[in-house]
Parts: structure tokens; C-alpha cells; sequence
């Protein structure tokens, strides 16, 4: 039951959102087509916007929208008629999870690593050092680490390559620029949520039977711990695999961010509502999931609605 209900309160998220999408758009001012008023003729503008139905009435607009959203058809893009929607993400999708999924794995290896080590050794300079790169990370903006690693790494030493797209390698630049400020938040996190866990009864208890400090902190500790960030990795996960537009920019990937941003320039109405709904539904099922996994890690938590 919970989850049934869970699934009925996704779908009228997404409603609301793709609702509120749509309203925005008809409040911008503005016409999509106003830029092409000194090369088209006014008949040509017509068919145009006939094309894409915005000669019609608003409320016949919003439910064509819905039809179509009901029916996965995102709409053609304004600026590339011959491309539709679902093709302009499908593609860009392609290039902006590889870079965020990397961003991801190195943000939680690192991140748990870092906030593990500094809660076992509280208090100490290994706690002190690991906290002072937390804040590094997270003081250091993505859009000024990136020409630094693109210095280093591909100027300098000519280990990476840069400002293409292709192979594996051109995503480990932009990875590591997109993963710092992610690494730093999970190590906090995970920190403190380590020391609570920590100072435990079970698990000073399983300290006191003599098991080892990997026993207690690998086989106890982490499977508790890791709960806060657990919630925390769900919009982060979607925000990194949909793109980052100045990440994209700076490194010349092809994903999904840069194609959002430049329809909101050209004006482009089905790319800013296709992507908008696109990124709320991956949002909403990543914490969907987040949830329901809840239950696996710790076997206590119930998916009920009495149970929470």
C-alpha cells in the first residue's frame, strides 16, 4: 500500500510540475519565431506557429501538451525542427550521465572514505586535515578548478585530453571538476553521522568483545551511517547525470545542460518544457527509489504509512 501510494503521489508531482511549466511559458513575453520576423514573411511565421500549435488557445494548447506527455512524445524542437525533443535528450543524455556517474562514484568513494577515517580518528590531525579538505572542496568553485585541472592535466603534462568528446578519458576532467564539491558534502555528512553511530551502545558493545576496528566500523558502523547521505545522493545524482552547463561549456560536451541553456536563449519552448519534465521524472523516481532502498539497508524500517 505505502508504495502504491507512493507511485500515485509521483505521478501527480509530475502533473504539477509539467502544469507549471507549461504556465510559465505562456507568461514569458516574447514569441519564439520574433527573431525571424526580418527574414520570413508573415505567412510563412503563420504556418510556423500553427506547426507547433501556438496559434491555438491556451487551453487547448495545455491539453495537446498533456497528450503528449501522456504519450512520451516530448514535441520538435523550435531551433531544430528536424530533431525532436526526445532525440535532442536522448543524445545529450548520453555524454551528461557518463561525466556525472564519474563525478559520482569519485564523490562517494572518496567522500565515505574521508568522513570514515576522519570520525575514527576524532580529534586528531588525520580528523583535522580531512575536514580541511571537505571545506577546500566545497570554498572552490567547479567553474575555477577546471581550467586549473585543464593547466595541469592537459597543458602541462599532456596526460588528458580537453575541449572534445570521444572516449572515456575526455570525461575524467570534467569528472573530477564536477565531483569536488559533492566529495566535500558526503564526507561531512558522513562524518557525522559516523561519530553518532560510533558512540552507540551496540557498538561500544562489540568494541568490548574485542572485534576489530574494521569488524565494527565495515560490518556495523557504515550500514547505519550512511543513511543521512543516502538521502543527500538523490538530487545530487540526478543534477550531476542531467549536466552541469558550465562544466559542459568549458570542457565542449555535448550533454544536456548546454541544450537547456541555449533553448532558453533561442527561446526554444518545447526544449525548456521537454528537459524541465524530463529532469522532475528522474528526480522523483531517484527518490522513489531512495525510499524503497531504505528498507534493505536497515531491515527496522518499515515501508508502511503507520511505520513510516
Amino acid at each position: 500500500m505505502y508504495i502504491v501510494k507512493r507511485l500515485i503521489g509521483m505521478l501527480l508531482t509530475i502533473w504539477i510540475i509539467a502544469t507549471l511549466t507549461f504556465i510559465v511559458m505562456k507568461f514569458i513575453p516574447g514569441d519564439p519565431f520574433a527573431s525571424d520576423a526580418d527574414v520570413f514573411p508573415e505567412e510563412v511565421l503563420e504556418n510556423l506557429r500553427a506547426a507547433y500549435n501556438l496559434d491555438k488557445p491556451v487551453p487547448v494548447q495545455y491539453i495537446l501538451y498533456m497528450k503528449d506527455l501522456i504519450t512520451l512524445d516530448l514535441g520538435t524542437s523550435i531551433v531544430s525542427d528536424t530533431r525532436s525533443v526526445n532525440q535532442i535528450i536522448g543524445s545529450g543524455m548520453a555524454a551528461s550521465a557518463t561525466v556525472g556517474l564519474l563525478a559520482m562514484a569519485i564523490a562517494l568513494f572518496f567522500g565515505i572514505l574521508l568522513g570514515v577515517v576522519a570520525a575514527i580518528n576524532h580529534n586528531k590531525v588525520i580528523d583535522y586535515m580531512s575536514m580541511i579538505i571537505a571545506i577546500i572542496g566545497i570554498s572552490i568553485p567547479n567553474f575555477l578548478l577546471a581550467p586549473l585541472l585543464i593547466k595541469i592535466f592537459a597543458v602541462d603534462l599532456h596526460l588528458l585530453p580537453v575541449a572534445s568528446w570521444g572516449s572515456w578519458k575526455h570525461a575524467i576532467l570534467p569528472a573530477l571538476a564536477l565531483s569536488t564539491t559533492p566529495l566535500a558534502v558526503v564526507a561531512r555528512y558522513t562524518r557525522s553521522s559516523m561519530l553518532d553511530v560510533l558512540n552507540q551502545n551496540y557498538m561500544k558493545t562489540a568494541d568490548a568483545k574485542g572485534l576489530s576496528t574494521y569488524k565494527i566500523v565495515f560490518e556495523h558502523g557504515i550500514r547505519n551511517a550512511i543513511l543521512p547521505v543516502i538521502t543527500f545522493i538523490g538530487p545530487l545524482f540526478v543534477s550531476l547525470i542531467t549536466g552541469t552547463f558550465v562544466i559542459e561549456k568549458i570542457f565542449a560536451i555535448p550533454g544536456i545542460g548546454r541544450y537547456f541553456v541555449d533553448s532558453i536563449f533561442n527561446r526554444d519552448y518545447p526544449v525548456i518544457m521537454g528537459t524541465t519534465v524530463f529532469y522532475s521524472v528522474l528526480l522523483v523516481v531517484i527518490l522513489f527509489l531512495i525510499d524503497v532502498s531504505y528498507r534493505f539497508i536497515d531491515p527496522r524500517i518499515k515501508l508502511t504509512s503507520k511505520e513510516g
